[in-house]
């Protein structure tokens, strides 16, 4: 049986680095107890922190797996990205396990049917959550009314 944990998380990060350790931390910590499958949005920010992160310990913990759920094809949720954030997300997206696709066109809403898949999904969430509203306050929010076990990086700072 595979334990999956989520990430929701701001696109703005104050302190990259130390959010970044953290998360490792807690990240690691879940290993050891047998969570196996991470599922990131796709976002610019913590989305792109926490991947990258899976990606990166992959190699020390190659049972882990690197899920993507995405709200709309790539070109439709990068449409206004620059250029970097760009590159990085495809970079990502060619060295994940797995990438879901829930809607072939992007429309109002469909973020919010992004982060109800990432909690119905889940057992555990890791998320980094500075502002009490907006997509990851919501998303939270369900994690915590389904009983998932939530850790806030940001209370951990």
């Amino acid at each position: 049986m595979t334990t999956n944990c989520c990430f929701t998380g701001h696109r703005k990060l104050e302190n990259p680095a130390v959010i970044q350790e953290i998360t490792k931390r807690e990240v690691i910590d879940l290993i050891k107890r047998g969570v196996t499958d991470y599922f990131a949005g796709g976002a610019v920010g913590f989305d792109t922190l926490s991947a990258l992160l899976i990606l990166d310990l992959k190699p020390e913990y190659p049972q882990i797996k690197l899920h993507l759920v995405l709200p709309c094809p790539p070109e439709a949720q990068t449409r206004n990205w620059n250029e970097k954030d760009k590159s990085v997300y495809y970079d990502i997206l060619s060295k994940a396990d797995e990438f879901i696709t829930l809607s072939q066109t992007y429309y109002n809403g469909c973020m919010h049917s992004r982060n109800r898949y990432l909690v119905e999904h889940s057992q555990y969430c890791i998320c980094y959550l500075t502002q009490a509203a907006g997509g990851t306050a919501y998303t939270v929010e369900r994690a915590r009314a389904k009983c998932i076990e939530v850790t806030n990086v940001a209370e951990k700072m």
